[in-house]
């Protein structure tokens, strides 16, 4: 009869290290999110896609200690890669704006309730942002239109971030 004492040991190690290492990870984005005063949905995205990422680590980890064969783990991502490779090439953007919602998150300065102008030659759009999900930049122009933005178009495109107020704008073109 073939024990598994060693294996079921690790196992267990690495399902108290991914329990404490989730706690800290929830801490830290919650100390984050409240030192930059971001919303709580934004919140729980980055930290949903931080667990995702902590549970794939964990999953590599178990395939590791009950020594499954390189050859079926091999076979086994190559499918995966390939299926997920034509899913992404068809929707690239969807990709894009996960990754741009997430450096939104950590490293822009646009908050929800802030007066923004997209910096584009063609459209004038200033408004203020309603809401920032994983995927649109929601925001109502002065116009009183609803723009939705795709995040990747946030990053690409210039953002001057105004004052929350348009009558404290001040407007450079009159002074001169």
């Amino acid at each position: 009869m073939i024990t598994y004492r060693n294996e079921v040991l690790f196992s267990i190690i690495v399902l108290i290290l991914l329990f404490f290492v989730l706690l800290l990870t929830k801490r830290v984005i919650k100390k984050f999110a409240r030192l930059k005063s971001i919303n709580p949905n934004r919140r729980k995205l980055i930290r949903n896609l931080s667990y995702l990422f902590h549970y794939l680590i964990a999953g590599i980890a178990m395939i590791i200690i009950w020594g499954v064969e390189f050859k079926q783990i091999n076979v086994f991502i190559s499918s995966v890669l390939a299926v997920l490779g034509i899913a992404f090439f068809a929707q690239w953007s969807i990709l894009s704006n996960l990754t741009a919602s997430i450096i939104l998150f950590f490293n822009h300065p646009v908050r929800i309730g802030d007066r923004i102008r997209v910096l584009d030659k063609d459209f004038n759009w200033t408004g203020e942002v309603q809401d920032i999900t994983g995927f649109y930049l929601f925001m109502i122009t002065d116009r009183g239109e609803n723009i939705t933005l795709p995040t990747s178009l946030v990053i690409q495109k210039g953002i001057q971030i105004m004052n929350k107020h348009p009558e404290k704008q001040i407007d450079y073109k009159k002074e001169v």
